[in-house]
């Protein structure tokens, strides 16, 4: 079945790992026959902070919000699927991504009703963290990841069938030269087994 996929990019480089994970699973995508929207936050600049504007009216949950969080409330509306592709940093997704979640999933909009607008939609944050399995499982960032995407925010807004994956040693620095583009082709290879399990299609 064809399915219509909002893509969302959180990096602000275009020749990044993450970017190039996006424009992997972009192209995999509409390959299969699927539409996909693919959201550049950096790109459309997108910005981040909370102005009064879109600030949530806990007595009216009919507010109207800007202009921009609405055409992104829309582009959200149209998706089937949902997938997130961002970088790990300081424990979380980075700032824009945050920022995203703050304006657009909003009151009225993504919580705040009965029956929630967004139920229905399949969700995949793909998370590129820098260590190893075992450096991650450590530090227990797995848990707390998914703790805030998927329980605190997919849950929440009412997309019970959403899942944190990710792919781990992205951080090329310690890899010779040499090596990095054979490296950054398994770890192209691991984000479609990732996507895949998912976002099974």
């Amino acid at each position: 079945m064809t399915r219509h996929v909002l893509l969302v990019l959180a990096h602000p480089r275009t020749d990044s790992l993450t970017a190039q994970v996006a424009a992997r699973q972009h192209a995999r995508l509409t390959a299969e026959g699927h539409t996909v929207d693919l959201l550049d936050l950096y790109a459309e600049g997108f910005d981040p902070s909370l102005r009064p504007a879109d600030e949530p009216d806990w007595e009216d949950r009919e507010k109207t919000y800007s202009p921009e969080v609405h055409a992104h409330m829309e582009r959200i509306l149209a998706a089937d699927d949902i997938l997130v592709v961002f970088p790990v940093w300081w424990f979380s997704p980075p700032a824009v991504l945050k920022g995203w979640i703050d304006r657009v999933w909003n009151y009225g909009f993504a919580y705040g009703r009965s029956r929630p607008r967004l139920a229905g939609r399949r969700l995949l944050w793909l998370a590129l963290m820098g260590g190893t399995p075992e450096e991650i499982e450590r530090l227990g960032m797995a848990e707390v990841l998914d703790l805030l995407l998927r329980t605190g925010i997919s849950t929440y807004c009412g997309l019970p069938d959403a899942e944190v994956r990710a792919l781990y040693g992205t951080e090329l620095t310690g890899t010779a030269k040499e090596l990095r583009a054979a490296r950054v082709a398994e770890l192209l290879a691991a984000s479609d087994t990732e996507v895949d399990k998912g976002l099974p299609r």
